[in-house]
């Protein structure tokens, strides 16, 4: 998996580097298309029919994601990227949804510090294409979290919510 950077690492982002964290979010927006449509085909059991069925929702809120991602680093001048993050794939179905939670949370990090660097370079527009974004990533992330009886975490600060 690709390293997280935070913003704080990067003081002044270039519109190149912007760029270049925008094909890191287009990979794992890649990976996430991938393993919605496997998980979603591949997780049995009644306890997990909802959760499936959701799935095959996010697979293509995903596609849609890497489409606005795409369309910002053409905007930046770049070429987008062509290759998704490896999908972990596990016969356990807990296991599973623990990937793609341990994802969400990495792409909702991302996003956030996204947000912040459009902003600093005065791209308020692509900040709010990536803040509705944002917006779809917690949504996934709440929908993985009940699935698995789970505290829905908040990236920075631990739990946010406690399931009762």
């Amino acid at each position: 998996m690709a390293e997280l950077k935070s913003i704080a690492d990067e003081k002044e982002v270039t519109r190149e580097r912007l760029a270049e964290l925008l094909n890191d979010d287009l990979s794992r927006e890649y990976q996430a298309i991938i393993a919605y449509v496997v998980y979603s085909q591949v997780l049995k059991g009644a306890e997990f029919m909802n959760i499936a069925d959701q799935l095959a929702i996010h697979a293509k809120q995903e596609l849609d994601h890497a489409l606005i991602i795409s369309r910002q680093i053409d905007y930046l001048g770049a070429m987008p990227s062509v290759t998704p993050l490896a999908v972990k794939t596990s016969e356990d179905a807990k296991e599973m949804l623990r990937f793609d939670l341990a994802q969400e949370n990495a792409t909702i990090a991302s996003y956030r510090d996204r947000v912040r660097q459009c902003e600093a370079l005065g791209e308020f527009a692509m900040a709010e294409q990536i803040r509705q974004i944002l917006v779809d990533e917690q949504d996934h992330q709440i929908d993985l979290a009940t699935a698995l009886g789970e505290d829905v975490p908040d990236v920075g600060r631990g739990p946010i919510r406690k399931r009762g």
